[in-house]
């Protein structure tokens, strides 16, 4: 199964909220506590301003309040005890008990999410970008955490390795200090793209993080990651530029094409040895590419002997078609269409960081690209979006765009910045190329909260 999650975005377009005012939310909401309503209303407010790299930087801001938010967090949900407690005493038909769940849920559902989401992800947040980030640090952090925290969420699709590759872009990163392009010489020598690895190209860095293990915990990766990110001195320094921005790309994995291992963890990138390529680019594979030895001797790609996973053939095809001239669109639309079996996929190129192309053909996988405040959150399932937002736009792989041509049959979305978290970034086509127009009627809203998919403390999915 294996599970891709993506992040994309644009600099935040709201002013950072007054914690007085989020405050006061919350007040009025302890003060109303018999209108289930206006409390629910007024969480649910309060948890729109605590989103996104406004409610970050406030959080950041204001290490007080996350002290103050628990403490009427705790009133509410004593009000939400009590009010359960009376709905279960009720004798009434299922159609008032119904109702009166409901409302209650919506409670449940905002406090829950104050308290298990954005509380949590600030101080994630936080802790990976150490204290006097500025903004831009807190941003990148930001698309950090949320990609670790949908990866822990997918890990149920599989978690024998996983890996999420940061792109780093800033104006400033094309002539960096000899301090740091030594930092980085020194981390683009892995051929093997394992974690820790960096690699750079005109004004993007991209660091990997990976790790594998055939046997473990649900977490287990995450929490190695994590580490990975914290203790990385030079995505520290390099966040810290005042105009950086971050896109990630990431996957958790059941091996099938390849062995467990670092090197076979996606994302891969399209690197060939022998073979003279200025390109930068990562990508992810759910699903396989049932004819990757086909195309490795049709095209003579060569790899280096530790890679077996099939996923590598996919941003090798992709370079090879940009290194003669076709647009990124183009490569990647020409590469995708050559692949038989099921596939999901997703691709970043470095020197192009403003845009993220993602392709699904075939049963049996999926892609929803959630629409959150000024970012696309990509998952593979909506339980990997939910975090962020319950609004998203869903890849229909199986469904021909003309019933007599079967060429039509797959999709390809391009993800730009400029719009991100709108249906304006999104370009949609077929497999045959043919433009696909997208509507607010192709938004969908996602049916479960992260309060309904929490697992809890179990170690392992069957528990």
């Amino acid at each position: 199964m294996c599970g891709i999650i993506g992040i994309l975005s644009r600099p935040g377009s709201r002013t950072m909220p007054a914690p007085a005012d989020i405050i006061a939310l919350l007040d009025a909401a302890v003060a109303s506590q018999h209108d289930l309503h206006m409390l629910a209303d007024a969480l649910m407010a309060a948890d729109q301003m605590l989103r996104g790299d406004a409610g970050i930087q406030c959080m950041a801001a204001n290490p007080a309040l996350a002290a103050n938010l628990i403490e009427r967090l705790n009133l509410i949900d004593a009000v939400a005890d009590a009010e359960e407690a009376r709905i279960d005493a009720l004798h009434v038909d299922t159609s008032t008990l119904d109702s009166e769940s409901a409302r209650l849920s919506r409670v449940r559902d905002a406090s829950w999410a104050i308290r298990r989401d954005r509380l949590r992800t600030a101080e994630a947040v936080v802790a990976l970008a150490g204290d006097n980030a500025v903004a831009s640090a807190l941003a990148g952090y930001l698309s950090i955490q949320q990609a670790l925290s949908a990866i822990d969420r997918m890990e149920v699709r599989g978690r024998d390795s996983a890996g999420i590759s940061v792109l780093v872009t800033s104006p400033q990163l094309a002539s960096v200090s000899d301090q740091v392009a030594r930092a980085i010489a020194e981390r683009e020598l892995d051929p093997l793209f394992t974690n820790g690895s960096v690699r750079h190209i005109s004004s993007t860095v991209v660091f990997v993080y990976k790790a594998a293990a055939e046997i473990g915990e649900l977490g287990d990766n995450t929490r190695a990651m994590r580490q990975a990110v914290a203790s990385d001195a030079l995505l520290r320094q390099l966040l810290q530029l005042a105009d950086a921005r971050v896109s990630v790309l990431g996957h958790t994995r059941w091996a099938s094409v390849g062995i467990i291992s670092e090197p076979n963890a996606h994302p891969v990138n399209g690197e060939e040895v022998g073979v003279e390529n200025s390109a930068v680019s990562v990508a992810v594979l759910n699903g396989d590419v049932d004819n990757h030895a086909e195309l490795k001797e049709q095209h003579h790609l060569v790899f280096a002997d530790p890679i077996t996973t099939d996923a590598k053939v996919i941003p090798a095809l992709v370079d090879r078609g940009r290194s003669t001239g076709l647009s990124t669109h183009e490569a990647f639309l020409n590469a995708v269409t050559q692949f038989e079996g099921s596939v999901a996929i997703g691709y970043c190129a470095a020197d192009e960081p403003d845009a993220m192309y993602l392709a699904l053909c075939g049963s049996g996988q999926g892609l929803y690209v959630g629409l959150a405040e000024d970012r696309f959150i990509v998952a593979s399932e909506p339980y990997g979006t939910v975090e962020e937002t319950t609004q998203f736009v869903r890849l229909d792989g199986e469904t021909p765009l003309h019933a007599d041509q079967p060429s039509s049959r797959g999709q390809v979305l391009r993800l730009s910045t400029n719009g991100a978290g709108t249906l304006q970034g999104l370009q949609k086509f077929a497999y045959d190329g043919t433009a696909i127009a997208l509507s607010e009627s192709d938004v969908a809203t996602a049916e479960v909260t992260t309060r309904d998919i929490d697992r809890g403390d179990a170690p392992h999915f069957l528990l």
